[in-house]
Protein backbone atom coordinates (compact mmCIF):
# COMPACT_ATOMS: atom_id res chain seq x y z
CA UNK A 1 0.00 0.00 0.00
CA UNK A 2 1.36 3.41 -0.80
CA UNK A 3 -0.10 6.68 -0.09
CA UNK A 4 0.59 7.85 -3.69
CA UNK A 5 -2.20 7.24 -6.42
CA UNK A 6 -0.16 4.66 -8.98
CA UNK A 7 -1.71 2.94 -11.53
CA UNK A 8 -1.96 -0.83 -11.28
CA UNK A 9 -0.22 -1.09 -14.46
CA UNK A 10 2.85 1.20 -13.87
CA UNK A 11 5.96 -0.10 -14.46
CA UNK A 12 7.20 1.97 -11.85
CA UNK A 13 5.78 0.67 -8.46
CA UNK A 14 7.09 0.25 -5.29
CA UNK A 15 8.27 -3.12 -6.39
CA UNK A 16 10.61 -1.43 -9.13
CA UNK A 17 12.21 2.09 -7.55
CA UNK A 18 15.11 2.51 -10.07
CA UNK A 19 17.39 5.19 -9.45
CA UNK A 20 19.01 7.76 -12.15
CA UNK A 21 19.88 11.64 -12.54
CA UNK A 22 17.80 13.91 -13.81
CA UNK A 23 17.10 17.99 -14.14
CA UNK A 24 14.00 20.20 -14.24
CA UNK A 25 13.25 23.13 -16.12
CA UNK A 26 16.76 23.68 -17.99
CA UNK A 27 18.43 24.17 -14.47
CA UNK A 28 22.17 23.22 -14.36
CA UNK A 29 21.77 21.14 -11.25
CA UNK A 30 21.74 17.52 -11.56
CA UNK A 31 19.51 15.36 -8.65
CA UNK A 32 19.26 11.33 -8.27
CA UNK A 33 15.83 10.22 -8.55
CA UNK A 34 13.55 7.53 -8.49
CA UNK A 35 11.05 7.45 -10.70
CA UNK A 36 7.30 6.00 -9.06
CA UNK A 37 4.30 6.09 -11.00
CA UNK A 38 3.93 9.30 -13.43
CA UNK A 39 6.42 11.48 -11.09
CA UNK A 40 10.03 11.24 -9.80
CA UNK A 41 10.83 11.60 -6.08
CA UNK A 42 14.10 14.14 -5.81
CA UNK A 43 15.73 11.49 -3.46
CA UNK A 44 18.47 14.03 -2.92
CA UNK A 45 16.36 16.83 -1.50
CA UNK A 46 14.04 13.82 0.43
CA UNK A 47 17.13 12.25 1.78
CA UNK A 48 18.32 15.76 2.99
CA UNK A 49 14.58 16.69 4.43
CA UNK A 50 14.69 13.49 7.05
CA UNK A 51 18.14 13.96 7.78
CA UNK A 52 18.77 10.23 6.24
CA UNK A 53 22.55 9.00 7.03
CA UNK A 54 23.63 8.58 3.48
CA UNK A 55 21.79 11.97 2.26
CA UNK A 56 26.06 12.93 1.75
CA UNK A 57 25.82 10.07 -0.76
CA UNK A 58 23.45 11.97 -3.15
CA UNK A 59 24.70 14.98 -4.00
CA UNK A 60 27.07 14.21 -6.34
CA UNK A 61 24.65 14.86 -9.23
CA UNK A 62 25.81 11.18 -10.21
CA UNK A 63 24.96 8.04 -8.80
CA UNK A 64 28.68 7.16 -8.30
CA UNK A 65 29.02 7.80 -4.52
CA UNK A 66 26.11 5.82 -3.76
CA UNK A 67 27.02 2.80 -6.51
CA UNK A 68 30.85 2.76 -4.29
CA UNK A 69 28.90 2.46 -0.57
CA UNK A 70 28.37 -1.18 -0.92
CA UNK A 71 25.22 -3.40 -0.85
CA UNK A 72 24.47 -2.85 2.94
CA UNK A 73 23.83 0.69 2.18
CA UNK A 74 21.69 -0.11 -1.17
CA UNK A 75 19.61 -2.36 0.55
CA UNK A 76 19.17 0.10 3.58
CA UNK A 77 18.48 3.03 0.78
CA UNK A 78 15.86 0.83 -0.80
CA UNK A 79 14.42 0.30 2.11
CA UNK A 80 14.15 3.97 3.64
CA UNK A 81 12.43 4.76 0.27
CA UNK A 82 9.90 1.88 0.24
CA UNK A 83 9.06 3.25 3.77
CA UNK A 84 8.44 6.90 2.78
CA UNK A 85 6.28 6.06 0.31
CA UNK A 86 4.26 3.60 2.47
CA UNK A 87 4.16 5.38 5.73
CA UNK A 88 1.33 8.44 5.56
CA UNK A 89 3.23 10.04 8.21
CA UNK A 90 5.96 10.99 5.63
CA UNK A 91 3.72 11.85 2.49
CA UNK A 92 3.28 15.91 3.37
CA UNK A 93 6.79 15.92 3.70
CA UNK A 94 7.84 14.28 0.33
CA UNK A 95 5.24 15.63 -2.03
CA UNK A 96 6.64 18.45 -2.38
CA UNK A 97 10.02 16.18 -3.84
CA UNK A 98 7.95 14.85 -6.54
CA UNK A 99 8.27 15.90 -9.95
CA UNK A 100 6.23 15.02 -13.01
CA UNK A 101 8.43 12.61 -14.64
CA UNK A 102 7.37 14.25 -18.03
CA UNK A 103 8.80 17.37 -16.98
CA UNK A 104 12.20 16.25 -15.97
CA UNK A 105 15.31 15.96 -17.92
CA UNK A 106 17.13 12.67 -17.30
CA UNK A 107 20.95 12.12 -17.88
CA UNK A 108 23.81 9.78 -17.85
CA UNK A 109 23.09 7.94 -14.46
CA UNK A 110 26.85 7.48 -13.21
CA UNK A 111 30.15 8.61 -14.78
CA UNK A 112 31.75 5.10 -17.07
CA UNK A 113 34.68 3.80 -16.04
CA UNK A 114 34.93 1.06 -18.30
CA UNK A 115 33.29 -0.16 -20.35
CA UNK A 116 33.37 -4.11 -21.71
CA UNK A 117 30.67 -5.96 -24.13
CA UNK A 118 29.98 -9.52 -24.68
CA UNK A 119 28.82 -11.71 -27.33
CA UNK A 120 26.82 -14.23 -25.00
CA UNK A 121 23.53 -14.52 -27.22
CA UNK A 122 24.18 -17.95 -29.34
CA UNK A 123 22.08 -17.62 -31.66
CA UNK A 124 23.06 -13.99 -32.52
CA UNK A 125 26.54 -15.32 -32.47
CA UNK A 126 25.25 -18.33 -34.91
CA UNK A 127 23.61 -15.71 -37.09
CA UNK A 128 26.20 -12.99 -37.61
CA UNK A 129 28.65 -15.82 -38.01
CA UNK A 130 26.34 -16.98 -41.11
CA UNK A 131 26.03 -13.18 -42.45
CA UNK A 132 30.26 -12.07 -42.11
CA UNK A 133 31.26 -15.40 -42.87
CA UNK A 134 28.76 -17.17 -45.52
CA UNK A 135 30.51 -20.35 -45.65
CA UNK A 136 30.44 -20.68 -41.73
CA UNK A 137 28.38 -23.33 -39.85
CA UNK A 138 29.44 -23.49 -36.68
CA UNK A 139 29.99 -21.17 -33.50
CA UNK A 140 33.89 -20.29 -33.16
CA UNK A 141 35.77 -23.32 -31.13
CA UNK A 142 36.04 -21.55 -28.05
CA UNK A 143 32.96 -20.03 -27.67
CA UNK A 144 30.94 -22.49 -25.54
CA UNK A 145 34.03 -22.65 -23.07
CA UNK A 146 33.99 -18.77 -22.15
CA UNK A 147 31.97 -15.13 -22.42
CA UNK A 148 33.90 -13.76 -25.49
CA UNK A 149 34.16 -9.89 -25.27
CA UNK A 150 35.90 -6.98 -25.99
CA UNK A 151 37.12 -3.75 -24.14
CA UNK A 152 35.12 -0.76 -25.16
CA UNK A 153 35.68 3.01 -24.84
CA UNK A 154 34.19 4.64 -21.82
CA UNK A 155 34.12 8.14 -23.12
CA UNK A 156 31.61 7.64 -25.96
CA UNK A 157 28.57 5.88 -23.67
CA UNK A 158 26.40 8.13 -23.61
CA UNK A 159 22.62 9.18 -22.32
CA UNK A 160 19.40 7.78 -24.09
CA UNK A 161 18.35 10.73 -26.39
CA UNK A 162 21.54 11.80 -27.21
CA UNK A 163 21.93 12.44 -31.27
CA UNK A 164 24.22 9.10 -32.99
CA UNK A 165 25.96 10.86 -35.75
CA UNK A 166 27.06 8.89 -38.45
CA UNK A 167 30.15 7.67 -38.11
CA UNK A 168 33.17 7.92 -40.81
CA UNK A 169 35.58 4.67 -41.77
CA UNK A 170 37.40 2.75 -44.02
CA UNK A 171 34.90 0.13 -45.59
CA UNK A 172 35.58 -2.59 -47.93
CA UNK A 173 32.48 -4.57 -49.39
CA UNK A 174 33.01 -7.89 -50.60
CA UNK A 175 33.48 -7.07 -54.38
CA UNK A 176 35.59 -4.15 -53.76
CA UNK A 177 39.06 -4.33 -55.00
CA UNK A 178 40.38 -1.86 -52.79
CA UNK A 179 38.89 -0.14 -49.78
CA UNK A 180 37.04 3.75 -49.16
CA UNK A 181 37.06 6.03 -46.87
CA UNK A 182 33.33 7.63 -45.92
CA UNK A 183 30.47 7.79 -43.36
CA UNK A 184 28.77 4.55 -42.86
CA UNK A 185 26.36 3.01 -45.24
CA UNK A 186 25.59 -0.08 -42.88
CA UNK A 187 24.66 1.84 -39.19
CA UNK A 188 23.00 -0.40 -37.34
CA UNK A 189 21.99 -0.89 -33.44
CA UNK A 190 22.66 -3.79 -31.30
CA UNK A 191 19.60 -4.20 -28.30
CA UNK A 192 21.35 -5.15 -24.69
CA UNK A 193 21.14 -5.29 -21.49
CA UNK A 194 24.02 -3.67 -18.86
CA UNK A 195 24.94 -4.14 -15.77
CA UNK A 196 26.11 -1.62 -13.15
CA UNK A 197 29.16 -2.40 -11.35
CA UNK A 198 29.21 -0.34 -7.68
CA UNK A 199 32.09 -2.12 -5.14
CA UNK A 200 35.59 -2.07 -6.70
CA UNK A 201 37.98 -4.98 -6.36
CA UNK A 202 41.51 -4.96 -5.94
CA UNK A 203 44.10 -5.24 -9.07
CA UNK A 204 45.17 -9.33 -8.28
CA UNK A 205 41.84 -10.24 -7.13
CA UNK A 206 39.39 -12.23 -8.90
CA UNK A 207 35.53 -11.61 -8.51
CA UNK A 208 33.68 -14.98 -8.20
CA UNK A 209 30.26 -15.70 -9.40
CA UNK A 210 29.19 -16.04 -6.02
CA UNK A 211 30.32 -12.06 -5.59
CA UNK A 212 28.32 -11.14 -7.94
CA UNK A 213 25.66 -9.12 -6.47
CA UNK A 214 28.11 -7.83 -3.95
CA UNK A 215 29.74 -5.66 -6.61
CA UNK A 216 27.05 -5.33 -9.02
CA UNK A 217 24.70 -2.70 -8.49
CA UNK A 218 21.55 -2.95 -10.75
CA UNK A 219 20.68 -3.74 -14.63
CA UNK A 220 19.95 -0.99 -17.23
CA UNK A 221 19.12 -1.24 -21.05
CA UNK A 222 22.33 -0.68 -23.72
CA UNK A 223 22.01 -0.14 -27.63
CA UNK A 224 25.63 -0.62 -29.01
CA UNK A 225 25.03 1.55 -32.26
CA UNK A 226 27.32 -0.71 -34.59
CA UNK A 227 28.72 0.12 -38.43
CA UNK A 228 29.02 -2.92 -39.75
CA UNK A 229 30.84 -2.09 -42.92
CA UNK A 230 33.84 -0.13 -40.72
CA UNK A 231 32.93 -3.37 -38.76
CA UNK A 232 33.52 -5.83 -41.38
CA UNK A 233 36.71 -4.28 -42.88
CA UNK A 234 39.00 -3.77 -39.64
CA UNK A 235 37.90 -6.24 -37.15
CA UNK A 236 40.51 -9.41 -37.98
CA UNK A 237 42.63 -10.51 -36.14
CA UNK A 238 41.69 -7.76 -32.84
CA UNK A 239 38.31 -7.44 -32.86
CA UNK A 240 35.64 -4.59 -33.17
CA UNK A 241 37.18 -0.80 -32.87
CA UNK A 242 35.78 2.06 -34.39
CA UNK A 243 33.12 0.39 -35.65
CA UNK A 244 31.86 0.04 -32.14
CA UNK A 245 33.68 2.91 -30.38
CA UNK A 246 31.52 6.36 -31.42
CA UNK A 247 28.43 6.22 -29.39
CA UNK A 248 26.58 3.18 -27.07
CA UNK A 249 23.84 4.92 -25.86
CA UNK A 250 22.35 3.61 -21.50
CA UNK A 251 18.56 3.98 -20.15
CA UNK A 252 18.39 6.53 -17.53
CA UNK A 253 17.04 4.17 -14.85
CA UNK A 254 19.36 1.71 -13.10
CA UNK A 255 17.16 -1.15 -12.06
CA UNK A 256 18.89 -2.68 -8.74
CA UNK A 257 19.08 -6.13 -8.74
CA UNK A 258 16.87 -6.62 -5.98
CA UNK A 259 13.61 -5.58 -7.59
CA UNK A 260 14.60 -8.53 -9.93
CA UNK A 261 13.73 -11.42 -8.07
CA UNK A 262 10.26 -12.68 -9.57
CA UNK A 263 12.59 -12.60 -13.24
CA UNK A 264 15.53 -14.97 -12.08
CA UNK A 265 15.11 -18.05 -13.70
CA UNK A 266 17.60 -20.76 -14.84
CA UNK A 267 19.92 -20.04 -16.88
CA UNK A 268 20.75 -22.16 -20.40
CA UNK A 269 22.26 -25.74 -20.16
CA UNK A 270 25.97 -25.03 -20.94
CA UNK A 271 27.51 -28.08 -22.48
CA UNK A 272 30.29 -28.24 -21.78
CA UNK A 273 30.67 -28.18 -18.18
CA UNK A 274 32.10 -24.42 -18.17
CA UNK A 275 35.29 -24.49 -15.54
CA UNK A 276 34.83 -24.11 -11.98
CA UNK A 277 35.74 -20.40 -12.34
CA UNK A 278 32.29 -20.04 -14.70
CA UNK A 279 29.70 -22.66 -12.64
CA UNK A 280 27.18 -20.42 -10.81
CA UNK A 281 24.55 -21.77 -7.89
CA UNK A 282 21.15 -20.32 -7.86
CA UNK A 283 19.61 -18.64 -10.54
CA UNK A 284 21.34 -15.59 -12.25
CA UNK A 285 19.29 -15.92 -15.55
CA UNK A 286 16.70 -12.98 -16.42
CA UNK A 287 13.64 -13.41 -18.02
CA UNK A 288 13.78 -9.55 -19.43
CA UNK A 289 11.13 -8.94 -22.74
CA UNK A 290 12.85 -6.13 -24.73
CA UNK A 291 10.92 -4.03 -27.65
CA UNK A 292 12.65 -2.85 -30.39
CA UNK A 293 10.90 0.11 -32.23
CA UNK A 294 12.21 1.98 -35.20
CA UNK A 295 10.85 5.34 -36.05
CA UNK A 296 7.38 4.14 -33.74
CA UNK A 297 6.95 0.66 -34.93
CA UNK A 298 7.55 -2.49 -33.42
CA UNK A 299 10.31 -4.30 -35.39
CA UNK A 300 11.08 -6.98 -32.82
CA UNK A 301 10.87 -8.38 -29.60
CA UNK A 302 14.23 -10.55 -28.26
CA UNK A 303 14.13 -12.36 -25.08
CA UNK A 304 16.73 -11.92 -22.91
CA UNK A 305 16.02 -15.77 -20.58
CA UNK A 306 17.62 -17.32 -24.03
CA UNK A 307 20.98 -15.82 -23.30
CA UNK A 308 23.84 -18.77 -22.83
CA UNK A 309 25.82 -16.80 -20.62
CA UNK A 310 24.63 -15.10 -17.35
CA UNK A 311 25.70 -11.85 -16.30
CA UNK A 312 27.98 -13.79 -12.81
CA UNK A 313 29.72 -15.69 -15.43
CA UNK A 314 30.53 -12.94 -17.33
CA UNK A 315 32.14 -10.93 -14.25
CA UNK A 316 33.92 -13.88 -13.53
CA UNK A 317 35.68 -14.14 -16.51
CA UNK A 318 36.07 -10.20 -16.85
CA UNK A 319 38.24 -10.59 -13.76
CA UNK A 320 39.48 -14.11 -13.21
CA UNK A 321 42.94 -12.84 -14.82
CA UNK A 322 43.00 -10.23 -11.88
CA UNK A 323 41.95 -7.58 -13.47
CA UNK A 324 40.15 -4.72 -10.82
CA UNK A 325 36.69 -3.44 -10.76
CA UNK A 326 35.82 -0.26 -10.46
CA UNK A 327 33.14 2.18 -9.14
CA UNK A 328 31.06 2.70 -12.43
CA UNK A 329 31.87 -0.13 -14.20
CA UNK A 330 29.74 -1.31 -17.29
CA UNK A 331 29.22 -4.47 -18.43
CA UNK A 332 26.90 -5.33 -21.19
CA UNK A 333 25.38 -8.67 -22.75
CA UNK A 334 25.91 -8.29 -26.43
CA UNK A 335 23.03 -8.57 -28.77
CA UNK A 336 20.24 -10.21 -27.50
CA UNK A 337 18.51 -12.19 -30.06
CA UNK A 338 16.04 -15.08 -29.99
CA UNK A 339 15.62 -18.17 -32.09
CA UNK A 340 12.63 -16.36 -34.01
CA UNK A 341 13.10 -13.96 -36.95
CA UNK A 342 11.09 -11.43 -35.30
CA UNK A 343 13.05 -12.09 -32.24
CA UNK A 344 16.28 -10.92 -33.69
CA UNK A 345 18.37 -8.17 -31.80
CA UNK A 346 20.03 -5.89 -34.53
CA UNK A 347 19.41 -4.52 -38.20
CA UNK A 348 21.95 -6.87 -39.35
CA UNK A 349 20.05 -10.14 -38.53
CA UNK A 350 16.52 -8.67 -39.13
CA UNK A 351 17.52 -7.64 -43.01
CA UNK A 352 20.03 -10.41 -42.95
CA UNK A 353 22.85 -8.40 -44.23
CA UNK A 354 20.78 -6.13 -46.11
CA UNK A 355 19.29 -9.12 -48.24
CA UNK A 356 16.12 -9.09 -46.82
CA UNK A 357 14.87 -5.57 -46.53
CA UNK A 358 12.38 -5.32 -43.53
CA UNK A 359 8.75 -4.19 -44.36
CA UNK A 360 7.85 -1.20 -42.45
CA UNK A 361 4.25 0.13 -42.64
CA UNK A 362 3.38 2.59 -45.06
CA UNK A 363 5.70 0.27 -47.83
CA UNK A 364 9.16 1.52 -46.26
CA UNK A 365 11.93 -0.58 -46.24
CA UNK A 366 15.17 -0.64 -44.05
CA UNK A 367 17.76 -2.76 -43.86
CA UNK A 368 20.15 -0.75 -42.48
CA UNK A 369 19.06 3.03 -40.43
CA UNK A 370 19.25 6.72 -42.20
CA UNK A 371 19.86 9.66 -40.93
CA UNK A 372 16.76 10.88 -39.22
CA UNK A 373 15.78 7.04 -37.92
CA UNK A 374 14.99 6.95 -34.33
CA UNK A 375 15.34 3.62 -32.44
CA UNK A 376 13.75 3.20 -29.17
CA UNK A 377 14.59 -0.25 -27.13
CA UNK A 378 12.22 -0.70 -23.82
CA UNK A 379 12.15 -3.84 -21.34
CA UNK A 380 9.99 -5.05 -19.06
CA UNK A 381 10.24 -8.15 -16.68
CA UNK A 382 8.22 -10.11 -14.38
CA UNK A 383 7.52 -8.55 -10.70
CA UNK A 384 5.54 -9.70 -7.75
CA UNK A 385 1.62 -11.07 -8.13
CA UNK A 386 1.67 -10.37 -11.68
CA UNK A 387 3.34 -6.99 -11.94
CA UNK A 388 5.51 -5.70 -14.18
CA UNK A 389 9.18 -4.04 -13.92
CA UNK A 390 10.10 -1.37 -16.38
CA UNK A 391 13.27 -0.62 -16.88
CA UNK A 392 12.39 2.65 -19.84
CA UNK A 393 13.42 2.99 -22.70
CA UNK A 394 17.18 3.76 -24.26
CA UNK A 395 16.47 5.97 -27.19
CA UNK A 396 18.80 7.53 -30.34
CA UNK A 397 18.28 9.11 -33.46
CA UNK A 398 20.53 9.34 -36.12
CA UNK A 399 22.05 12.37 -37.59
CA UNK A 400 24.50 13.13 -40.58
CA UNK A 401 28.03 12.80 -40.09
Amino acid sequence: MTWLELADDTPFGLHNLPYGVFSVGGAPERRVGVPVGDQVLDLTAAAAGTAAPFAPLLTAGVLNPLLAAGAATWREVRESVTEWLTETRYADQLRPHLVPLAEVTTHLAFEVSDYVDFYSSEQHALNAGRIFRPDATELPPNWKHLPIGYHGRAGTVVASGTPVVRPHGQRKPRNADAPSFGPSQRLDIEAEVGFVVGTPSTVGTPVSTADFADHVFGVCLVNDWSARDIQAWEYQPLGPFLGKSFATSVSPWIVPLAALDHARVDGPRQDPEPFEYLRTTGKWGLDLALEIRLNGHLVSSPPFATQYWTAPQQLAHMTVNGASLRTGDLFASGTVTGPERDQRGSFLELSWGGQEPLELPGGVTRTFLEDGDEVVISATAPGPDGTRIGFGEVRGTVVAG
